[in-house]
Formats: structure tokens, C-alpha cells, sequence
């Protein structure tokens, strides 16, 4: 089972106050998987980008890239709350 991912990037010294949150769910129309995928400045509304997969593991390895790619840039992972 792949749980919901909030990461956030935060560096006062560049006015850099980002987040990302990365969902694996199932469709609601389809019997497809959706990686919904949300980021922008921390405190505003996001870009919400979905993909759609048959497979259920492939979503989630998608997401898995999502994410570590993120944390090599510099986010971390966070709580929901703390976004």
C-alpha cells in the first residue's frame, strides 16, 4: 500500500516556500489508478496534475520516482498539517 506523500522546500534566504504532495488512488470512472500530483507556494492553491495507469504497481512506482527525485532537490518530508 503506498500512503500519501507531503514534502515541502523552505529556504527563507531565496523567498522559497514550496510544497508537493504526491496521492495514489483509485479512479473514480474506471477501473484505472490515478498518481495525482499537487505543488506550488506554500499557503496558495497548487497545479494539480493527474496520470491514469492499468496497473496498480506501476502508479505506485511512478509516484516512488515523484518522490525521490523531489527529496534529491531539497524537500522534505512533512505532515499534512504542516504545509
Amino acid at each position: 500500500m503506498w500512503n500519501p506523500v507531503y514534502l515541502r522546500f523552505i529556504d527563507p534566504g531565496s523567498n522559497k516556500l514550496r510544497f508537493y504532495s504526491i496521492h495514489v488512488t483509485k479512479s473514480v470512472f474506471s477501473d484505472d489508478w490515478e498518481v495525482v500530483r499537487e505543488w506550488g507556494r506554500i499557503g496558495s492553491p497548487g497545479t494539480v496534475r493527474t496520470e491514469a495507469f492499468k496497473e496498480k504497481e506501476d502508479s505506485e512506482a511512478y509516484a516512488e520516482m515523484f518522490k525521490t527525485k523531489k527529496i534529491k532537490k531539497g524537500y522534505c518530508e512533512c505532515q499534512k498539517d504542516n504545509i
